[in-house]
C-alpha cells in the first residue's frame, strides 16, 4: 500500500541530512513525500530534489520579550493552518518531524488532524521541540539509546540516525591503518558552517608533529571561505601536504577515505563516523543547546573510538599530542576504527522507515 508521507524538517545540516535519508528509503517503497520546512532547509544541495516542498511560516523567541514571543506564536500559528491545508491536500497518512523550530508548524498540523506523528531525535539530549511534543506524538525514534530529557520511554525506540546514500555507498571493508611508508590522510571538517576554532588550532598542531609524520601527512580541511588563505599558508608554511575547501560535495568519500577524522560532534558527522568506521578527535561545540554535541560523543569516547576535547580547554599541543598517538600506533588506530565502526547502524533509514509504516498500520489496520 503506497502511503503519503510529510517530512517535516529545516534549518541546519543536522536535521536535513536524515530526514532526506528517510525520503530516500520511503520513496524507494513506493510512498509519495511531501517536504516542510522553512527557507533554510532548501538551501543544500542534492536534497529533496524528488519530493514536493512547501516552506511554512515559522519563528522561535529567547529572552523575555513578550512582542517576540507572541510574534513567534502567530507566525508558528499561520504555518500550522497551512499545513493542515497541505496535509489534506495530499493525504496524508503520517507525520514524520526531525526536530528544531521549522519542524513545529508541521507537527501540530498532524496532531490536530489525529495523523500518526513520529518523533525522530538525532542528538543524545532531546531538543525542545521534540521535548515538548513527546507527549502529543504517536512514536519517538532516538539514535542514542540513551537519551536525555525522555520521559515518553514507551513511545521510543532505537534506530539509530539515518545516513545519506552516499555514504552507505562509501562504506568499504576493513580499515586499513597505513604504514610508515604510507600517506597518512587526515580529514578536519566543522559542520555546515565550518568551524573556526578547528582552522586556528589544527594547522597549529601539525606544525608541532616531528618532521617525519608532517612528510607523511596529508590533510584535507573544510573551513569558512574568509580562513580559506590563512589555513592554506599555515600548511605551506609547515611543509604539510594539504587541501582545503568551504564546501565538500564529495565528503561521504573523503572521510571514507581518510584514517582520522577532527570535527565537531554535531549529529550527522557522528552519524558519519561510526557507519564508515572512523576514528575521530571530536572537539564539541561548546555553544551548543543543553551541550548535545559532548553528549553524542560520549559513547564514541567510552567505546575506544577516538578522544574528546572540550572546546574551552583545546589547544594545539593537546591535538597536536592526539594526532601523534594515532600516526604513531597503526594497532591503536585499526582498535579505534574498529570501534567506531562496531557502534554504527547502517539501516537506520530503514527502521525509521518501518517505525512510520507500523504507525500507519496500528491507526487503520491495514498493511502498508
Amino acid at each position: 500500500m503506497s502511503l503519503s508521507i510529510i517530512i517535516a524538517a529545516g534549518g541546519t545540516g543536522g536535521h536535513m541530512i536524515p530526514a532526506h535519508a528517510l525520503s530516500e528509503e520511503l520513496q524507494q517503497r513506493g510512498h509519495k513525500v511531501t517536504l516542510l520546512t522553512d527557507a533554510r532547509g532548501l538551501r543544500f544541495p542534492g536534497l529533496f530534489e524528488t519530493v514536493d516542498k512547501h516552506v511554512l511560516e515559522s519563528a522561535t523567541a529567547s529572552g523575555m520579550n513578550p512582542i517576540a514571543w507572541m510574534k513567534a506564536m502567530i507566525a508558528i500559528w499561520k504555518g500550522r493552518s497551512e499545513g493542515k491545508r497541505i496535509a489534506k491536500d495530499v493525504g496524508a497518512d503520517a507525520v514524520v518531524g526531525f526536530g528544531g523550530y521549522p519542524s513545529l508548524p508541521g507537527l501540530l498540523a498532524g496532531v490536530s488532524l489525529k495523523l500518526p506523528c513520529v518523533l525522530h531525535e538525532q542528538n543524545a539530549v532531546l531538543g525542545r521541540v521534540n521535548r515538548k511534543l513527546q507527549s502529543r506524538v504517536s512514536a519517538i525514534a532516538l539514535t542514542y539509546a540513551e537519551t536525555a530529557f525522555l520521559s515518553a520511554e514507551g513511545k521510543a525506540t532505537h534506530t539509530g540516525n539515518p545516513v545519506r546514500g552516499a555514504v552507505l555507498q562509501a562504506r568499504g571493508g576493513p580499515f586499513h591503518a597505513p604504514a610508515a611508508n604510507e600517506p597518512f590522510r587526515m580529514l578536519v571538517v566543522g559542520g555546515s558552517q565550518g568551524a573556526r576554532i578547528l582552522s586556528k588550532l589544527v594547522p597549529e598542531a601539525v606544525a608541532q608533529l616531528p618532521d617525519a609524520l608532517r612528510a607523511q601527512l596529508q590533510v584535507t580541511q573544510q573551513c569558512r571561505p574568509e580562513d580559506l588563505s590563512a589555513v592554506v599558508e599555515a600548511y605551506r608554511a609547515a611543509g604539510v601536504a594539504a587541501e582545503c575547501h568551504s564546501y565538500m560535495a564529495d565528503l561521504p568519500q573523503r572521510l571514507a577515505a581518510s584514517h582520522l577524522v577532527i570535527s565537531r560532534s554535531g549529529a550527522s558527522t557522528m552519524a558519519e563516523l561510526m557507519v564508515l568506521g572512523r576514528p575521530a578527535i571530536l572537539i564539541p561545540f561548546a555553544a551548543a543547546t543543553d551541550d548535545h554535541q559532548t553528549a553524542n560523543a560520549a559513547g564514541f569516547v567510552k567505546a575506544g573510538a577516538g578522544f574528546l576535547i572540550p572546546e574551552v580547554s583545546a589547544t594545539a599541543a593537546t591535538i597536536a599530542g592526539h594526532i601523534r598517538g594515532f600516526m604513531g600506533s597503526p594497532e591503536a588506530l585499526s582498535a579505534a576504527a574498529g570501534a567506531a565502526r562496531g557502534l554504527g547502524i547502517p539501516d537506520a533509514a530503514a527502521r525509521l522507515a518501518d517505525l512510520v509504516e507500523q504507525q500507519v498500520r496500528d491507526l487503520k489496520g491495514v498493511a502498508a
